[in-house]
């Protein structure tokens, strides 16, 4: 019998009995996961009302072509095509540009903690990411980075959970800005 390339099949009746001495840090985990995403989707679809400013429609018709384009990037790049020709202001035209950097970045989180494979440690705890990603070296392709989910991890979460929630404050304080804007310069 050959050797197998896959990785050992966990125990997972040990990891069960395991598992309740790690479920508030498993839990603690979980949260900040889900909150991360949570703030993420709703900055995200903030950026519907910045669509609807842009083309001067209404909001039904702004979420049509914001839904219609099939990636958060191509949305994206919609609004911020759009605002080139649109935002006049300087000063607002770059407070967008930054808004959206910044989203980005919490993009970059939450796609790391979507689409990952966790694992799985002998106490049940979660222990490392393992990105979904293929990473091409000098070598060749190398299947996804390995992290560890230890404390400074689950500090930077928490960071960009705050970062993310900041975000979508900022966003609500850019709209009316970006809507007298708008409404000042119309075609």
């Amino acid at each position: 019998m050959t050797a197998s390339n896959l990785p050992p099949k966990p125990d997972f009746a040990a990891l069960e009995a395991a598992a309740p001495e790690s479920a508030d840090r498993r839990t603690m985990i979980l949260s900040l996961i889900g909150n991360l995403v949570f703030n993420w989707s709703n900055n995200e679809s903030l950026f519907i009302y910045v669509l609807m400013l842009l083309l001067k429609v209404d909001q039904a018709s702004a979420a049509i072509v914001f839904a219609t384009l099939n990636t958060t990037r191509a949305r994206l790049d919609l609004i911020q095509r759009l605002a080139r020709i649109k935002i006049k202001d300087k000063v607002l035209s770059k407070e967008l540009d930054r808004l959206i950097e910044r989203f980005n970045e919490g993009t970059h989180m939450r796609n790391e903690f979507n689409h990952c494979m966790y694992t799985v440690g002998d106490n049940g705890e979660i222990s490392q990411t393992q990105s979904m990603r293929l990473i091409q070296t000098r070598s060749g392709l190398r299947f996804g980075e390995t992290k560890p989910l230890d404390d400074a991890r689950i500090h930077e979460m928490i960071n960009g959970m705050r970062e993310m929630a900041k975000i979508n404050r900022d966003i609500w304080d850019f709209l009316p800005r970006l809507e007298s804007h708008c409404d000042s310069h119309s075609d």
